[in-house]
């Protein structure tokens, strides 16, 4: 499984962190797709390397600029979760990026598709059909397109190698902003509604019991979402404990 990218940064006493989507493959791996880790100290015995610079000049996007929810535009991933999630995709900031995620969709590529390393507070990450990190689709991978949308909380951003020209078909969602991604990945879109159902995929590198995407699909072709599966009713501790001191009924 494809492991961060670690990047020189300082912070406070100084911490290496690792790089915003993924880290180094084990010895003799071939490196397929990073994948996004949040700041934390690198190990010991971990040398940071130089992150190799963009070779893309940044898209023309505003980040103040929200385009019209055009249905051509709208990427639905029905979770499993539970519920639909809306993303607006960013043609103006990341065209070839958004054509290609609108081509695995409409040939069900990320259907059924589970996220295969989810970080607590920080993102989760699909489309490889593996499950590993190191899959991708039969499409060549992609010219770097990074603009200046950031990273923040519904951020949908592709994952890609040490090499900047890499990304093909997994991306990731993230939790919370982490802007020192920003420029450094290629951000193709926003969660516009669902986050809820995001917010339920299940964590772990990788999860236990992982969420999937049951279904993608782009707004204009109209797809209904499937039947999701009822969820339990969420338990209320205090209220739980308070039913213990009722009285029996007779």
């Amino acid at each position: 499984m494809i492991r961060p990218l670690l990047l020189p940064l300082l912070l406070g006493a100084g911490l290496a962190l690792a790089s915003p989507a993924f880290a180094q493959a084990p010895a003799g791996a071939a490196p397929k797709i990073e994948q996004p880790v949040p700041a934390q100290p690198a190990p010991a015995q971990t040398t940071p390397v130089q992150a190799t610079p963009p070779t893309a000049a940044p898209a023309a996007a505003t980040p103040g600029m929200v385009p019209a929810l055009a249905p051509e535009n709208l990427l639905h991933l029905d979770l499993s979760t539970g519920g639909r999630v809306t993303v607006l995709l960013r043609p103006d900031a990341a065209p070839a990026h958004v054509e290609r995620v609108k081509t695995l969709v409409r040939r069900g590529f990320y259907d059924g598709l589970l996220f295969h390393r989810v970080i607590d507070g920080f993102m989760a990450q699909v489309g490889d059909p593996q499950g590993t990190g190191q899959g991708g689709s039969d499409l060549p991978d992609l010219k770097a397109e990074f603009n200046e949308l950031p990273h923040v909380r519904g951020t949908m951003s592709m994952a890609r190698t040490q090499d900047p020209n890499s990304a093909n078909s997994q991306f990731f969602l993230m939790f919370q902003p982490l802007l020192r991604l920003d420029r450094t990945y290629t951000v193709l879109g926003r969660v516009v509604a669902g986050m809820q159902w995001v917010d339920l995929i299940e964590r772990g590198e990788p999860p236990a019991n992982p969420s999937r995407i049951l279904q993608a699909s782009i707004g204009s072709d109209n797809k209904p979402p499937p039947v999701f599966a009822a969820r339990p009713a969420a338990v209320d501790p205090v209220a739980a404990e308070a039913a213990k001191l009722l009285p029996p009924k007779p």
